[in-house]
């Protein structure tokens, strides 16, 4: 029996790009990835980052926001940081095989109108699910 790779992803709130990412992993790696995110700070999941994931048929609307804390003592194979500023707070990470930083845009900062939003978090979510795709599930831990 195999284990699986445990992966955190990690971003300032925890609403958005890491959310979608732990969502997309999920989804994605066949069962062979535990996966898990959370933020700097805890706040709520984004509603356009869920809506933005079930156009993926990817239910993330029970996800909720989670700050990093219980984590810092857990083991993990991969650490990934989504943002700049989670990037800078959490500079190294205790008990991580791999730690990686993808300068994930925040959709979150996007002003306009309903559509120029969602756009903004369908284009993170988009570039989440092709590292994912290239990066993690083609190119194994």
């Amino acid at each position: 029996m195999t284990t699986k790779q445990r992966v955190l992803f990690l971003c300032s709130h925890n609403s958005a790009r890491s959310q979608m990412a732990e969502g997309l992993l999920r989804a994605l790696g066949g069962g062979s990835y535990q996966v898990d995110s959370a933020g700097t700070e805890q706040t709520s999941v984004r509603s356009e980052a869920i809506t933005a994931m079930a156009e993926l048929e990817i239910d993330i609307s029970q996800h909720r926001s989670k700050s990093l804390d219980p984590f810092v003592a857990e083991r993990f194979d991969l650490v990934i940081t989504v943002c700049d500023d989670a990037n800078e707070a959490c500079p190294i990470f205790p008990n991580a095989e791999q730690r990686w930083h993808w300068s994930i845009d925040d959709p979150s900062k996007v002003t306009g109108s309903d559509g120029e939003r969602l756009e903004a978090f369908r284009r993170a979510r988009d570039e989440l699910k092709e590292r994912i795709e290239t990066e993690i599930i083609h190119a194994p831990l």
